[in-house]
């Protein structure tokens, strides 16, 4: 399939990134310098540099880099290490949307057409896998105990991302196990972003563990409210494809706080129309979770979470970059509002 234009496939993208971020930007922007300067091959492989450039185009908020670079200038310097592992992470995580897109069929991502729904899926599966084994390549000159944070991380994301799709159809899955799932698939990652960017600059055990505790709920709030969105979310707003939980019978918090508050005949009844398809489209189904307070109490255990991760971060020096991932987890919960 022909590659579209440059111009083509920017439109309709979302720009909105962290306020946040502004304090490391051209840290920033060196990192996706790095992560561009991995994204190409021999001129022999000129069709394959095309789809990698298509990739460049798609860079999101960075929410990860960013948190590896906050947590590093809280306690110290940033340094050309906290750039590398920096990119690391986003690279990562950029190799497991690919893959999850496939998975989940996604049509749209950061606001543009997924690689799966332009050149197949065994495109997007293999661009995921050379995405990981250039992070191989950059991790080859790391400290062992880097590397080993590092791969322990990316297991953790997959052990999360398989046990969600083992819960596939479970409608007895409960809050806890559900919070469980999530720390694995996407919080722990950014528990070890902070931890990462703590390390590198040399700060105490102590900060560190505050630093990896911030990340943790920064991430359970990131994903309780993400998978919210992909509920209630727009399109427009969110820059991918929302429904794909409901569709692929993947159970949320929203969804799994509805079923343990109606009585056991709605429940049946929800349970079956869930199973047999019904969309996060549908009016019926968005309009029995706010009159549940579903809704509501999902973005209220969200913002739990954001106080839990502020709460972490108070043995820190104040500073404008503590203030700045103080922002930045309120910013996490506040997506759907």
């Amino acid at each position: 399939m022909e590659l579209p234009t440059h111009t083509d496939i920017t439109e309709g993208a979302p720009r909105k990134g962290i306020p946040a971020f502004r304090l490391i930007e051209d840290q920033l922007n060196q990192v996706r310098q790095l992560i561009n300067e991995q994204l190409i091959v021999p001129p022999t492989g000129a069709d394959i540099n095309r789809l990698l450039e298509y990739i460049k185009t798609r860079s999101g908020k960075m929410i990860r880099p960013g948190l590896v670079l906050l947590a590093g200038s809280a306690v110290g310097k940033i340094t050309d290490r906290h750039i590398q592992v920096a990119a690391i992470v986003e690279m990562i995580h950029n190799a497991t949307l690919l893959h999850d897109d496939v998975i989940d069929e996604g049509q749209k991502r950061r606001g543009l057409p997924t690689i799966n729904s332009l050149w197949g899926n065994e495109s997007a599966v293999l661009l995921g896998d050379f995405l990981l084994s250039q992070v191989f390549k950059m991790c080859a000159n790391l400290q062992p105990k880097i590397t080993n944070i590092i791969a322990a991380a990316a297991a953790r994301t997959c052990e999360g991302e398989l046990r969600q799709v083992i819960q596939r159809h479970n409608w007895q899955l409960s809050e806890p196990e559900y919070i469980d799932i999530i720390t694995e698939k996407s919080a722990a990652f950014f528990s070890s972003c902070c931890h990462l960017g703590a390390i590198l600059a040399q700060a105490t055990e102590t900060e560190v563990e505050s630093l990896a505790r911030f990340g943790l709920n920064v991430g359970i709030a990131f994903q309780i409210t993400d998978d919210l969105l992909d509920l209630i979310g727009d399109e427009s707003q969110t820059g991918k494809t929302v429904g794909s939980d409901v569709n692929k019978n993947k159970l949320t918090l929203a969804i799994i706080h509805l079923l343990t508050v109606v009585d056991q005949k709605e429940k049946s009844k929800i349970c079956r129309s869930l199973s047999l398809g019904v969309g996060t489209s549908s009016n019926a189904l968005l309009k029995i979770l706010k009159s549940y307070g579903s809704l509501e109490y999902t973005n209220n255990q969200a913002q739990k979470f954001v106080d839990k991760a502020m709460q972490a971060l108070t043995g820190l020096r104040q500073s404008q970059t503590k203030e700045a991932l103080i922002e930045t987890a309120k910013f996490m919960a506040n997506r759907v509002i």
